[in-house]
């Protein structure tokens, strides 16, 4: 090897030994860690918070930062005891000429295993916001040797997030959680911290359905939104979850652009797992007023209604499916155990190939069936092949102008509303269809019942009523005019039946009364049929 190349080789060593040496010598020279209580005070002193620090610690690769061990935030007074912001590390980067000046300047944030816990007491504060009182800070950082800023950050990073959000009971302690996301990685552009935790009002936002707000707005209200520029978001980016829980409806594997604003979130081009199925859209949340409003407008298929409906107590088990369609819903968070309290929305949807257990309409409409001389309807009496209706969401009810259902043997067209508080409450009305041939027995029966015979098909009038948990079903009267007319169509007249062995045979008036006594009689048990030897 020529002397050069040693030269050369020997250099390049030189350097490497000398970084890495400096790597380990500066911070341990620069101890940042002294400045930990200066950082303290001027985060208490910014927030209006509580605030906690394990360790500081200064590293140079990747890049110059700063390494912030077990980090906490804690609630404001008047707030229970605990955290709003809890991270097991930070890091940190820092601008290294305005750290050569000892001034600390962010330029983007690493967060490691954050939690970040939301609550909002009875007036419609909450823990995250700043006191409205000037910060001091500004005046006592500028004169200490060493300052430290939130500014404007270009870049903040968050993996194996958690976030929850609740509001205060009237007993100060907090309530259950409304929205929660667990394994949360955020990437976030052009973070203004202090705008986020400023407690200044939310942007103007319109009233959602409500077309006429401007009218009712008065025309100061009309000039200021005309007049307002865009609002420009504190923060955006992207969002990445495990899980997505709002209320009691969880959503998996939640991928979504993400905008802040002071007091607002929107998540916008989202797409998540739904109960088996899939769904897009758009969520937003306003939490300027007392309590937290919600807006969006999604699009699902493929959902298992079966798993849908054990986020519901009461709706457990009610029915099963596949369902489709779309929702758009507006709301209030309210402590109220109804899950349509403070809702209201608009929707179609769709189930396909599933079962209503408790309802069983075909079992309801069986004895009719056999009556018109159709027999009894093949298959499971719960099943059907589709469900369509149309939702309006309004006073604690779901009002569906328009349902029709495709049955095993039976068709039907309703409508009617529903309630899910409690038990709940069941108040539809509909007609039902069953194929049955023209006989005296379908006179009778449709004179009974108030049936009409048109096109090979019998059509009943019926009501649904009851709750969630015991639905009661029944068949509309036709009064006395029809039941005098059916019984005598029924004995004026003789009909043909086949019997088992392929002969036709003439059956009288007196035999098919008879036939009708025999499905009303109880049947004996066998052991009471047996006579004794």
């Amino acid at each position: 090897m020529s002397k050069g190349k040693k030269i050369a080789i020997g250099v390049v060593v030189f350097l490497v030994l000398l970084v890495v040496g400096l790597a380990i010598v500066i911070p341990i020279l620069i101890d940042v860690d002294r400045y930990r209580p200066q950082v303290i005070a001027h985060i208490q002193e910014a927030t209006g918070k509580p605030a906690e620090i394990g360790h500081l610690a200064l590293t140079f690769f990747p890049s110059l930062s700063i390494r912030v061990e077990d980090f906490r935030l804690g609630n404001p007074p008047g707030f229970p005891q605990g955290d709003v912001v809890k991270a097991r590390r930070i890091y940190a980067v820092v601008d290294a000429t305005a750290l050569w000046h000892r001034q600390v300047v962010i330029k983007s944030l690493e967060l490691n295993d954050l939690a970040i816990n939301l609550l909002s007491d009875v007036r419609g504060k909450w823990n995250f916001e700043n006191p409205p009182t000037p910060a001091r800070v500004s005046k006592t950082a500028a004169s200490e040797p060493s300052s430290f800023t939130l500014g404007v950050i270009s870049k903040v990073s968050m993996s194996g997030g958690e976030l929850r959000a609740a509001n205060l009971l009237a007993s100060g302690r907090p309530g259950p959680t409304f929205f929660e996301a667990r394994a949360v990685a955020i990437d976030l552009e052009d973070v203004d911290l202090n705008a986020l935790i400023a407690p200044t009002a939310a942007s103007f936002v319109p009233p959602e359905n409500s077309p006429d707000w401007l009218a009712r707005a008065g025309l100061g209200a009309t000039l200021l939104y005309a007049a307002a520029p865009p609002p420009t978001p504190a923060a955006q980016g992207t969002l990445k979850a495990q899980s997505l829980r709002f209320g009691t409806l969880q959503a998996t594997s939640v991928r979504s652009k993400l905008r802040l604003f002071p007091k607002q979130v929107y998540f916008d081009d989202l797409n998540f797992d739904l109960y088996g199925g899939r769904a897009a859209g758009s969520l937003s949340f306003n939490f300027a007023g007392q309590n937290p409003r919600y807006s969006t407008n999604t699009r699902i298929s493929g959902v298992d209604v079966a798993r849908l409906l054990e986020a519901f107590p009461e709706a457990r088990g009610k029915m099963t499916g596949k369902m489709e369609g779309n929702m758009k819903l507006t709301g209030e968070v309210t402590h109220s155990p109804d899950p349509l309290a403070g809702m209201r929305g608009t929707g179609q949807l769709s189930v396909r190939n599933g079962q209503l257990p408790s309802l069983q309409l075909n079992k309801n409409l069986m004895l009719l069936a056999r009556l018109t001389n159709l027999g009894p309807a093949s298959g499971d009496p719960s099943s059907f092949s589709s469900i369509a209706t149309d939702l309006n969401i309004a006073n604690e009810r779901i009002t569906s102008n328009k349902i029709t259902v495709v049955g095993n043997g039976v068709d039907v067209d309703g409508a009617g509303s529903m309630t899910m508080a409690g038990a709940g409450s069941l108040d539809y009305a509909g007609v039902a269809k069953v194929a049955a041939g023209q006989n005296p027995v379908t006179g009778i029966m449709a004179g009974l019942s108030g049936a009409t015979v048109a096109d090979g098909k019998v059509s009943f009038p019926f009501t649904l009523g009851g709750t969630l948990q015991a639905p009661k079903f029944s068949v509309k009267s036709g009064g006395a005019a029809g039941t005098v007319g059916g019984v005598r169509g029924l004995l004026g007249s003789k009909q043909q039946t086949t019997t088992q062995e392929g002969q036709t045979q003439q059956q009288t008036p007196q035999d098919v009364v008879k036939g009708l006594t025999g499905l009303f009689k109880k049947k004996q048990p066998a052991q009471q049929q047996t006579q004794p030897k």
